[in-house]
């Protein structure tokens, strides 16, 4: 058995364990922690308990430390620098007339990595684009093409019942989409547009 807390990076994301190291820490304490990305804000979305080593991936990281005033006003800062890395991004995806659409600019609380999240039909050959965001930001450069679903679950929206997107608003993760379900909820939704 082990002390963890959990950590949520996204509003509606993947909950992940941590070490609190002593320190009891409450639902919405912000902090520090260290990702395979790099250090991380993050938000406590389930307070200290214990749980069984088996639910654990280990080595089980530590927190870093609670968040401070200066650590919230850098996550503001990243929040206007990935405005405008949109703003360029967008810029350079036209001048190369790639055939995608981004989705999203996230850079890495450390400012160590900056990622590109984007949609396409297919595949698209990004080199230039890279070398040449790499040379306006001067840092890492990582774009990550996503699904349609990853695209309505970070830009959020209103689905057919008229209420928000159920992933963009509570679900975690999503679970593997079969062929058979695919066709059948295409003959529900024929059916229901006839009615």
């Amino acid at each position: 058995m082990a002390e963890v807390i959990g950590v949520r990076f996204k509003e509606v994301g993947k909950v992940y364990y941590f070490d609190p190291l002593d320190n009891k820490l409450n639902t919405g304490d912000r902090v520090i922690v260290e990702t395979a990305r790099g250090l991380e804000c993050g938000e406590v979305a389930t307070p200290n308990k214990t749980v069984d080593d088996a639910e654990i991936s280990h080595p089980l990281k530590p927190l870093i430390r609670i968040a401070t005033e200066k650590d919230l006003n850098h996550l503001a800062e990243n929040k206007l620098k990935e405005k405008e890395a949109y703003r360029i991004c967008e810029q350079k995806i036209a001048h190369h007339k790639l055939e995608m659409k981004l989705v999203n600019v996230e850079y890495t609380f450390d400012n160590s990595k900056i990622l590109f999240y984007f949609t396409a039909d297919g595949r698209v050959d990004f080199r230039a684009l890279v070398k040449d965001l790499a040379s306006v930001f001067r840092t890492r450069i990582e774009l990550r093409q996503i699904g349609v679903r990853d695209e309505a679950k970070m830009l959020g929206g209103l689905g057919i019942c008229g209420k928000p997107f159920c992933c963009a608003s509570f679900m975690g993760e999503f679970q593997p989409v079969s062929i058979k379900m695919a066709k059948e909820q295409g003959n529900l939704r024929q059916t229901y547009v006839l009615s």
